[in-house]
């Protein structure tokens, strides 16, 4: 599956690529478990195995019991993809498995509960596994890749298809292009019937399997709409033996901005599966992202946040975060702001960047006063003030005794704050 971090972009050539999000802010989204996403396609008719979760090996014996049969799967619920070819930090291997009986059930969930699961995606820290998912197997004829998301050039839902399902998506788009269709959808005119018999036909079902096809694909878009998705990704889409097309796994990310509409969905959530930072900061109403350097942001706006991330690059920092106090930022919320950054134990200094339009440059410099204080700062700390009382701003912080090193503009404060890490 793809990283929840990443966005499958498709230029007008039609190649398709993974890069990283440029907007963060406008692509962070909500990621739910398999068995959730199972939940989402019953109630909007999306094809799909029968399934139930799990929380202990008791649970998941008494799941394969209920559903019935000899060919069952059993799969760890993590955010995470690449589960299959995932390893536990106590040797087991694999964090999907195909079981024949209840107990055999049973014995695998007692392998992987409560054990943590590395994955190419999770890193070596790897995740915790708190819950399985037990669910028929299917004998499988062929595999396929589905995906709707938003394109940003277009600024519209762009369906994205191939041959190859069950693969690594971003390895099929670098090697064979050719093999990604994609149909990008008009906003207000809706999914047309020929765009699906397009797809259909590029996916080479014919027949029933492509009336099949089509019932999920509509279903799926009605889905995608309905529930103000950023993406839903279906790796592997299945044609079974006996003709059936079928969503095996999926991975969803729902629009933050949209949440406040779906509180069902908003009870999806796992902090769990979250870096506790991001969870902290949204508590807080902050925008947050965790990133892997070692000079950390606080800036006021999305815009700003991104330029102040590139200028550290371009002055040979890594920028260890993104985030956004926004306009009207509290005393409060610059105080959990520098929490937050100083959680991270690889940050090394801190920069301020504050261009005050809404914001009173005041407000920001008591904000890091009481902040300094309250968390005994011992990194460098860069501040940039400009704009809205920013006079009273700058008494603030010089009046407070602060050892703090003050930066006359965007590239001064990049250079200062790049040179204090070395």
């Amino acid at each position: 599956m793809v990283d929840v971090r990443k966005a499958l972009r498709i230029d007008k050539t039609g190649v398709a690529r993974l890069g990283k999000v440029v907007s963060v802010a406008a692509f962070r989204a909500m990621n739910i478990h398999e068995y959730q996403a199972k939940e989402l396609f019953d109630k909007f008719s999306v094809g799909s195995p029968k399934g139930t979760v799990a929380s202990t090996p008791e649970e998941a014996e008494a799941a394969a019991q209920a559903i019935g049969g000899g060919g069952l799967v059993i799969k760890a619920q993590v955010h995470a993809g690449g589960r299959g070819k995932g390893t536990f930090k106590n040797g087991f291997q694999g964090g999907v498995h195909l079981v024949d009986t209840p107990v055999q059930a049973k014995e695998f969930a007692a392998k992987m509960l409560g054990e943590t699961l590395v994955t190419k995606q999770t890193g070596e820290a790897g995740k915790l596994v708190r819950k399985v998912m037990v669910a028929e197997s299917v004998d499988i004829a062929h595999e396929y890749y589905l995906a709707i998301l938003m394109d940003r050039e277009s600024c519209s839902p762009v369906i994205v298809a191939s041959t190859e399902g069950g693969m690594d998506i971003e390895e099929v788009a670098e090697k064979t292009p050719e093999k990604m269709l994609r149909e990008f959808i008009h906003p207000l005119a809706g999914l047309q019937s020929y765009e699906v018999r397009k797809l259909s036909a590029g996916l080479g079902l014919k027949g029933a399997q492509a009336k099949a096809f089509g019932k999920l694909l509509v279903n799926l878009y009605k889905l995608f709409l309905s529930c103000d998705c950023s993406m839903v990704e279906i790796n592997p889409l299945v044609e079974t033996t006996d003709g059936e097309v079928l969503a095996l796994d999926a991975k969803f990310g729902f629009d933050d901005n949209a949440l406040y509409r779906h509180p069902d969905i908003m009870a999806y959530r796992d902090t769990d599966e979250e870096d506790p930072r991001e969870v902290a900061a949204s508590e807080s109403d902050l925008n947050y992202i965790g990133l892997d350097g070692n000079i950390a942001c606080l800036v006021n706006g999305a815009g700003l946040a991104m330029a102040t991330m590139d200028i550290i690059k371009y002055a040979g920092g890594e920028p260890a975060n993104f985030l956004d106090v926004g306009g009207g930022a509290t005393k409060e919320q610059v105080v959990a702001a520098f929490k937050i950054i100083t959680s991270d134990p690889n940050v090394e200094a801190i920069l301020v960047n504050i261009f005050g339009g809404i914001m009173d440059c005041n407000v920001i410099a008591e904000g890091i006063v009481a902040a300094t204080k309250e968390v005994s700062l011992e990194i460098p700390l860069v501040v940039r003030l400009e704009g809205n009382n920013v006079a009273a701003g700058k008494k603030t912080l010089a009046e407070s005794g602060l050892n703090l090193i003050t930066a006359d503009d965007i590239m001064d404060a990049a250079k200062k704050v790049v040179a204090s890490t070395k």
